[in-house]
């Protein structure tokens, strides 16, 4: 079976993304992402699978997977029931990484472990008894803290000595040979030009499928739409520029991210985050001006970790109830550009002039 691609966006404001979820979850399926993995287990028991390991987990479960790595969880929980948070764990680049080094030559001694990375590395149950309050803190710290916090974990792992590589040597991941798969070659298809035009029939033809066969694939592969999944994805970069640029105006963001209506952006907006995007930035600014470490609102926490009724996503996005209206065409415009990464280039924004074309991503507006 070829994994799937996961598509991680790490916020331009961020170094590393820190998130958390329960289980069962949409997100846990046999996947790989070109992005370091820290992955630690806070509840139930199963069974783990890491490029050709297999091998059984338990409450502390600490794991490090290097890019393009497969791996998965899958937890013993009778059908029916449900856990509130199952894992903690962060994502990061190799960009991050070699940047970082450069700034600070001492990190080349985390090398040898990034690199045995690559096959998949568990740690002993008292590195992760060590790990598990700061990766717990990592989760709502904010700022320099947050740096500190990866430092103190990257340190903890590098100074292992009973850590054990997991995939056997011989194992090679191949992520050309997985993105022969046609869905994973859409969504990455889609992560490289979130913010291009293009159509749900232009998908369907690098899925080497009908555009009937991709919208139902689709739907079953992402657990929504592709209308909503761009929607998502695009809210998430409106959130990311709120956050990041103080002085971008709302009106610029809604046709930065593709959005050709304002009014419609703010509909989109409140129906993904519970608020207009001007109360998120409100919230966020008065977070900031009361400087208090742990007092991010919910919405902006969920973003990170989802918890209790899993209304969110690893990806900050919620369920697929969301009703999109079928007047919408599958026609999906963006102006912005791509850094070519995992996620859009999101901290030029310009003023920009509202496009003349139908916003294809939303309902039609009176």
């Amino acid at each position: 079976m070829e994994p799937d691609l996961e598509v991680i966006q790490i916020r331009p404001s961020e170094s590393f993304s820190a998130m958390c979820h329960g289980y069962p979850y949409r997100t846990v399926r046999w996947h790989f992402h070109p992005e370091f993995e820290i992955h630690q287990i806070v509840t139930t028991r199963g069974r783990y699978f890491v490029g050709d390991f297999i091998g059984e987990f338990e409450p502390g479960n600490l794991v490090l997977t290097g890019p393009n790595l497969p791996h998965n969880w899958i937890s013993d929980v009778p059908a029916g029931q449900a856990v509130d948070l199952r894992c903690r764990f962060i994502q990061f680049t190799s960009d991050f990484i070699a940047a970082a080094t450069k700034a600070f030559p001492e990190l080349k001694a985390i090398a040898p472990l990034l690199e045995s990375a690559r096959r998949g590395v568990v740690f002993s149950s008292q590195t992760s008894h060590e790990v598990r309050p700061i990766l717990e803190a990592i989760m709502e710290a904010q700022g320099v803290l947050r740096i500190e916090l990866f430092m103190k974990i990257m340190g903890l792992l590098s100074r292992e000595r009973s850590a054990r590589v997991l995939a056997s040597e011989s194992y090679v991941p191949d992520p050309s040979g997985y993105m022969t798969a046609g869905m994973n070659k859409a969504l990455a298809y889609i992560r490289e030009n979130l913010t291009q035009p293009f159509q749900e029939r232009d998908l369907a033809a690098i899925a080497k499928q009908s555009t009937g066969a991709f919208s139902r694939s689709f739907r079953k592969h992402t657990g929504m739409s592709l209308l909503q999944y761009i929607r998502r994805l695009r809210i998430n970069m409106a959130c990311q520029i709120l956050m990041s640029d103080e002085h971008a105006q709302v009106s610029d963001i809604c046709f930065e991210v593709g959005f050709n209506n304002l009014s419609n952006f703010n509909r989109q907006f409140l129906a993904e985050k519970g608020m207009p995007p001007s109360q998120f930035r409100k919230r966020l600014a008065d977070n900031v001006s009361a400087a208090e470490p742990h007092g991010r609102e919910d919405q902006q926490r969920a973003t990170h970790c989802p918890h209790g009724d899993n209304k969110t996503d690893a990806h900050g996005r919620r369920p697929s109830g969301d009703a999109v209206d079928p007047r919408s065409s599958g026609e999906l415009r963006n102006r912005g550009r791509s850094d070519g990464g995992t996620a859009p280039a999101l901290h030029h924004v310009r003023r920009r002039e509202p496009r003349r074309t139908v916003d294809q991503l939303s309902p039609t507006t009176t």
